[in-house]
């Protein structure tokens, strides 16, 4: 098929892949309740379904993580468009668990294929000189994404009929017209390679594997965040803040989203390093608000507990999306990428499952208090590393990568610098 969209358009498009991607992960937070209720499935049954996900993801961006840089952008997309559009459609017919573990782990690829070439692809269908808003606008989609699933999923749970199903009927549609759209994109961009593909390990040059482990840790960080809002969100607003009306609660969840959406457009002003230690501490703050929703039950707190982890995740992940993108070499972006992902996909689908067992074994409060405390630890490494490679990268001959991709730091944060201040005059 000939493409028929322009660059902007392709822009926009891998735009909608992202979201779709956060859209299709975040799915089936407002069921979890339901399926709790109805089929009277455990806090670590939840756990394990929406761990699944990153389970089925982490080895597809092990052994997959190029496969973008050979085969092309919309390519890579499409594949995992159609794994997306599988697992909801499990989902949409599940009449047990085993459904619902086979539809997270086709979700897991789906968007282990799609989500890291749509970022890219972003960053390559950028107008000249705003190449550096891709990671910004990145994270908004991506908060577009969790927020139609909660407000979506709340709507069609609370007051649509077949309440375990309907939602991810409207979400497979919605999925099959953005497939029409990827294969309306250009075939191939610029920075490909044109060897042929096989299968190897991430590769992180030699040169960029500082930077790519603090830019790895505050990307792992939102996906800590998410590892409790996603699967315990809902549990939270209705066993302590008490909202018992699915849509009421998806709106109260959607705070998240919101707040992640704004403070990615604050996020396109700020340098990446400033996005990685600003967001690392919020993130601390943001768990620890949780802990004392737990212990006030206390609505006005759950909201701010909400926006201030919608926040933090959006300065980790377009502090981190940034990093990795600003010092990797072109044909390296996908695969360091991919790592980023890695990173944070293993952070969750250890997040997850521990904190569910933690719950489902001690209860809510204890899950919550217990979260914080091992979470802060990774947050506070994240944030260390952000200081120290801050440090490293403004001294004179500091190198982000060998040989002829090589670059000082000082030269490495012009060109930064230079997309920003871009940005800020339009």
């Amino acid at each position: 098929m000939q493409p028929f969209l322009n660059t902007r358009a392709a822009f926009w498009t891998a735009g909608a892949v992202v979201a779709l991607a956060l859209w299709t992960s975040a799915c089936p937070t407002m069921t979890y309740p339901l399926y709790q209720a109805d089929w009277h499935v455990s806090t670590t049954t939840v756990t394990w379904i929406f761990a699944a996900y990153p389970v089925a993801l982490i080895p597809v961006l092990i052994v997959f993580s190029d496969l973008s840089d050979h085969i092309g952008r919309r390519s890579a997309m499409l594949l995992g468009l159609l794994a997306e559009l599988a697992g909801v459609l499990l989902f949409a017919f599940a009449d047990g668990v085993p459904w619902l573990l086979a539809g997270r782990a086709f979700m897991g690829l789906g968007v282990g294929l799609s989500l890291s070439p749509a970022s890219v692809a972003m960053v390559e269908f950028s107008a000249p000189g705003k190449e550096g808003r891709a990671g910004s606008v990145g994270t908004a989609v991506s908060s577009s994404g969790i927020a139609l699933a909660m407000l979506v999923g709340g709507a069609l749970t609370q007051y649509a009929p077949f309440p375990l199903h309907l939602n991810f009927f409207v979400l497979a549609a919605v999925i099959a017209v953005v497939v029409c759209f990827v294969a309306g994109m250009p075939h191939h961009t610029a920075n490909e390679t044109s060897t042929w593909w096989r299968m190897r390990a991430i590769i992180i040059p030699r040169g960029n594997r500082g930077v790519f482990a603090a830019g790895a840790f505050a990307f792992a960080s939102s996906f800590l965040l998410g590892a409790i809002v996603l699967p315990l969100g809902a549990k939270i607003a209705h066993q302590l803040a008490g909202s018992t009306n699915a849509l009421v609660t998806g709106a109260l969840l959607s705070v998240f989203a919101a707040f992640i959406a704004v403070s990615a457009l604050l996020a396109r002003r700020l340098r990446p390093w400033t996005l990685v230690t600003v967001g690392a501490a919020g993130s601390v703050a943001a768990v620890w608000l949780f802990v004392v929703t737990s212990a006030t039950h206390s609505m006005a707190v759950f909201l701010l507990a909400s926006a201030c982890a919608g926040a933090a995740y959006a300065f980790d992940f377009a502090g981190g999306l940034t990093v990795l993108n600003t010092y990797a070499a072109p044909h390296h972006r996908a695969s360091m990428v991919s790592g980023g992902y890695l990173a944070g996909y293993l952070a969750q689908g250890v997040g997850a499952p521990v904190l569910g067992w933690v719950v489902t074994a001690h209860g809510l409060p204890t899950g919550l208090l217990t979260g914080a405390a091992s979470f802060s630890v990774f947050f506070g490494a994240a944030l260390l590393m952000g200081l120290v490679m801050l440090s490293r990268t403004r001294r004179p001959g500091f190198r982000v990568a060998d040989g002829v991709a090589a670059r000082s730091a000082p030269a490495a944060q012009r060109a930064a610098d230079g997309v920003h201040e871009t940005v800020d005059r339009k």
